[in-house]
């Protein structure tokens, strides 16, 4: 059942003993509050629930409640478990989620798992809706938009074969262990070979400190070992699952739905394993791999090249963020739009439309457009044309004066400034939810943390 605000009132008896101090909001986290108690902000998270499922079931926690404790975990960086912690033991930060001081914090694992629930599409439109609101009741004109492409980490290590044949071997495992325990009557078991690849990559990794020519010959004997037991432990674990199959419907104890999901769950991790021996293989003789897999947690994540000297290689995602702003002098700051995100290398001009798209749907033409020189020419002003904006690529022709190049190009370095407070500031540089889905909606999260911030240094237009 859905709950958008809490049923008691913030303030209790026990507010009035309180000092002023304490009993009233910090100037930053008032100015927040001003702009989330708006009944706007709660209209995404009514459309996502189904009109014959929000009366129905156990009651959520308060939408308002939620909303406000994910703005407080990206403005600090704090994960889920220290949030609940340091919102608890606050008063100020209690008052400014709903909290009463009687009132138990929601535990951890409640927004934790809201988080994922909610997805990417609620936050999408708590951003747009902030827009469109400050377009309506503040000093908002956008006049110029920047646009820039960055990567965005995912939360794995740094990836090898031989690696992620370990990984593959842990994973076949432990998901079989779980898949047995649901069909006590299956026989076939995956052996646990993590021990034995353990050995040969702790050997590896001493072969490689080698600086002769003769290491790569044992590195590629101890990789084609650990291969090895990869490929036992994927014969087994296709045995298990042809075996559970046929005692889905015969199992007892547990539903069915419950043991067609583990079965599934260990046929993702078989066909992901295959993989990784695919891989290992191609490697050895000499051949590309295209679309390389780079991690068993994070499937959906990619290599980035970037050819930096310091970072040549990231494996993640590329996000475009696009900035819309008053002007272009020095010290502009402006909304961002919700991000569009790729998985592995992206060019510039692949996620351009569906940023073009989101300028249309919000009704925003700005007048001048400033792009890196990774965009190329003729697929910008192809994606732009809609917009009848200004087009200006960093390092291309542009017929303007010198005064308004050098301005616009000026203009355009801020995007990477922007770029570097968003993962600064609000832990936008690596995304610690795993998925294309996941990046999306922490990406999705850290914007509007900044877009709050952001409008709330804005003025009324009713102030003089």
């Amino acid at each position: 059942m859905l709950r958008l605000t809490p049923v008691d009132p913030v303030d209790t008896i026990w507010d009035a003993l309180l000092p002023p101090e304490v009993s009233c909001l910090p100037e930053d986290l008032a100015r927040l509050d001003e702009i989330l108690t708006h009944d706007s902000m709660l209209v995404p998270f009514r459309a996502h629930w189904d009109e014959a499922a929000q009366g129905q079931g156990r009651p959520t926690i308060p939408m308002a409640i939620y909303l406000r404790l994910m703005v407080v975990k990206h403005r600090t960086g704090w994960g889920y478990e220290t949030l609940v912690r340091e919102v608890s033991d606050s008063l100020h930060l209690r008052r400014f989620c709903l909290l009463a001081l009687h009132h138990r914090t929601p535990h951890e694992s409640t927004v934790r798992k809201l988080t994922r629930r909610l997805g990417s599409e609620v936050i999408d439109e708590l951003i747009r809706g902030l827009i469109v609101s400050s377009l309506r009741e503040r000093r908002f004109r956008p006049r110029a938009m920047r646009c820039d492409s960055t990567v965005v980490a995912a939360d794995i290590r740094y990836p090898t074969d031989s690696g992620l044949c370990g990984d593959a071997v842990k994973q076949l495992a432990r998901v079989a262990k779980r898949l047995r325990a649901l069909m006590p009557r299956a026989r076939q078991k995956v052996r646990d070979r993590s021990r034995a690849v353990g050995l040969r990559l702790r050997a590896l990794s001493r072969s490689l400190k080698r600086r002769s020519g003769e290491a790569q010959p044992v590195v590629r004997k101890l990789t084609e070992e650990v291969a090895d037991k990869v490929r036992a432990s994927v014969l087994e674990a296709r045995r298990l699952v042809a075996e559970a199959k046929g005692l889905i419907s015969r199992a007892q104890g547990v539903s069915k739905s419950a043991r067609r999901r583990a079965v599934s769950r260990l046929e993702e991790i078989i066909v992901l394993a295959e993989r990784v021996l695919e891989q290992v293989k191609k490697r050895f003789a000499g051949e590309k791999i295209p679309d390389r897999l780079v991690s068993l947690a994070d499937a959906d994540a990619r290599p980035v090249r970037r050819g930096k000297r310091a970072r040549p290689n990231e494996f993640g995602y590329v996000m475009q963020v696009t900035e819309l702003t008053g002007h272009t002098q020095r010290g502009a700051r402006g909304l961002i739009l919700p991000p569009k995100l790729k998985a592995g290398s992206t060019h510039d001009n692949v996620l351009l439309p569906a940023t073009v798209d989101e300028l249309l749907a919000l009704g925003i033409k700005p007048k001048e457009a400033v792009f890196d020189g990774g965009f190329g020419s003729e697929a910008t002003a192809q994606a732009m044309h809609s917009l009848g904006a200004k087009i200006f690529i960093v390092g291309r022709h542009h017929p303007s004066s010198r005064r308004t190049r050098r301005r616009l190009a000026r203009y355009r370095v801020g995007c990477e400034g922007r770029i570097a407070h968003l993962k600064r500031e609000y832990g936008a540089g690596r995304s610690r939810l795993r998925g294309t889905d996941g990046a999306q909606i922490w990406e999705g999260w850290t914007i509007l943390a900044y877009n709050l911030d952001t409008v709330a240094g804005m003025k009324r237009k009713s102030a003089a």
